[in-house]
């Protein structure tokens, strides 16, 4: 069974393979649902999308094992690739997820099909070192 490892969190949980990461961090008591920075973790603990791939706020990075996870889905697509705003409660999609397109995935959306490491609540940042790349 694949093993996920919760960089931030130090910890590491068994999965059985397919498994949706977001329903298996809430099992494991790890809330993915952290706003921006931070800022609206309580609240976005509750007032989420329900895992439907529509707030963002699930937002995490595979820091390893990308392969094994599934091919992002569409709605990932549109939160991470696209230059169309979203409405709150993540109204700046593109300028804060440049230079992690590729990594960067929705625990709602990604299914776990082999050993990965994940960072939950990746920082946000519209003047870091990618901002203008």
């Amino acid at each position: 069974m694949p093993i996920v490892k919760f960089v931030k969190e130090k910890k590491e949980i068994e999965v059985p393979d397919g498994a949706n990461l977001r329903n298996e961090a809430i099992k494991a008591g790890i809330n993915l649902n952290q706003g921006l920075n931070g800022i609206g973790a309580g609240i976005n603990k509750y007032a989420n999308c329900k895992g439907m791939g529509m707030c963002g706020t699930c937002r995490v990075l595979i820091t390893k094992g990308m392969e094994n996870t599934n091919k992002q889905t569409i709605q990932e697509w549109v939160k991470f690739k696209t230059v169309i705003p979203t409405p709150v409660p993540d109204p700046i999609p593109v300028l804060a997820y440049v230079g992690n397109e590729e990594t960067m995935r929705l625990g709602c959306c990604t299914t776990v099909h082999g050993d990965i490491e994940v960072e939950t609540a990746p920082e946000l940042s519209l003047f870091g070192e990618n901002f203008f790349s």
